[in-house]
């Protein structure tokens, strides 16, 4: 079992004493280092005070060798949203629930609202609800590993029609989707 306290800890920004500081009962910092290394075994007690001091769940705390993890699956350029080669695992994102699998886009270049360096989170969506996500921005696969990125605009029962973020831009039609994924969280770095 391999633990994800130190990656929950650096991406909230906490240092081993801030994280210890926060346990109840409090501890030390060396204690809180030899958890994460796996020096120390982590007990459900443990972890129960750790997940409450990181505001987290306690299973994100934990993962088995073959978890599924978001990935990054396309990055938005100026010439569009198009397939990585090799996708990456993304920063967990603690804040999400729902049903759906997680996915990420990252943002290259500028494009509307859009700013490069952010962090797009989607959730696919079965094609029977995909009449719920007009008007909101989604990420729906093309052929050739290509992507559309963009705000739903038009659906029916084969066909969805894409406006990407960039003024002046025309509506991508997509013929019948595997999938789409609805924007539900934007990560911006500081």
């Amino acid at each position: 079992m391999i633990n994800r306290i130190r990656a929950i800890r650096r991406e909230k920004g906490l240092t081993l004493a801030d994280v210890a500081a926060r346990c109840m009962p409090a501890t030390t910092a060396q204690t809180i280092g030899r958890l994460e290394t796996g020096t120390r075994q982590l007990s459900l007690t443990w972890m129960n005070r750790i997940a409450v001091a990181l505001e987290v769940e306690p299973e994100l705390l934990v993962r088995g060798e073959a978890a599924d993890h978001p990935m990054y699956v396309a990055r938005l350029t100026a010439e569009g949203a198009e397939a990585l080669t090799i996708p990456r695992e993304a920063i967990l994102p603690s804040a999400l629930g729902g049903d759906g699998a997680l996915q990420a886009l990252m943002i290259e270049a500028p494009a509307g609202q859009y700013r490069a360096g952010d962090q797009v989170w989607l959730r696919r969506v079965e094609s029977q609800d995909f009449g719920r996500l007009l008007n909101r921005d989604i990420l729906a696969p093309r052929s050739a590993g290509r992507f559309a990125f963009g705000r739903m605009i038009d659906r029916d029962a084969s066909r969805v029609a894409i406006l990407p973020p960039d003024p002046g831009h025309r509506q991508i039609v997509v013929e019948n989707p595997a999938w789409l994924a609805v924007a539900e969280m934007l990560v911006r770095p500081l």
